[in-house]
This record gives C-alpha cells, structure tokens and sequence, in this order.
C-alpha cells in the first residue's frame, strides 16, 4: 500500500470540477483508491462520497493506494493533487 498526504490548496477546496477530475483520474488504475479527511473516507471513485468530505482550503488529506499498480497511481495521483488542487 502506497499513502500520502496533500494539504489542499485551492481557495475553494475540493469542490465539483476538481473531483470530477481525480475520479476520473482514479478510475484510470486498478488500485483502490481511498481517500481520508476529518475521519472520514470516500473512494476515490464515486463523486458523490467525495463531495461528502467537504474538504475545504488548508485542510489535509489521505491518499491510500493500494492494489497490482499501485506505484504508478501513487506517483501519477500526488502530481494531480500539485497541479489540481
């Protein structure tokens, strides 16, 4: 299992667009996913779970990976969460 950690940065937070976006992003390996905030977590592939979060600026978050590619997803997962949020 492969895990980091990601203080959001956007001014909005993990809001529609860029959830949209890491969805699509994690559905693209065969690891699961997890993602983890205020003691609760989301897969990373159902949009409305991670809406639930409400992750807003300054707040961190968990990333879990785990699965056959796992390294890849972690290493292409962390350079999402720099450009995107």
């Amino acid at each position: 299992m492969k895990k980091f950690q990601y203080v959001i940065q956007d001014p909005v937070g993990l809001h529609a667009r860029p959830a949209g976006l890491l969805v699509k992003q994690a559905a693209g390996y065969k690891s699961k996913v997890t993602i983890t905030c205020g003691g609760k977590s989301a897969d990373a592939r159902k949009l409305i779970m991670i809406m639930s979060l409400g992750v807003k600026q300054g707040m961190e978050v968990t990333c879990e990976i785990e699965g056959e590619d796992e390294d890849t997803a972690a290493e292409a997962l962390q350079k999402f969460f720099k450009e995107n949020l």
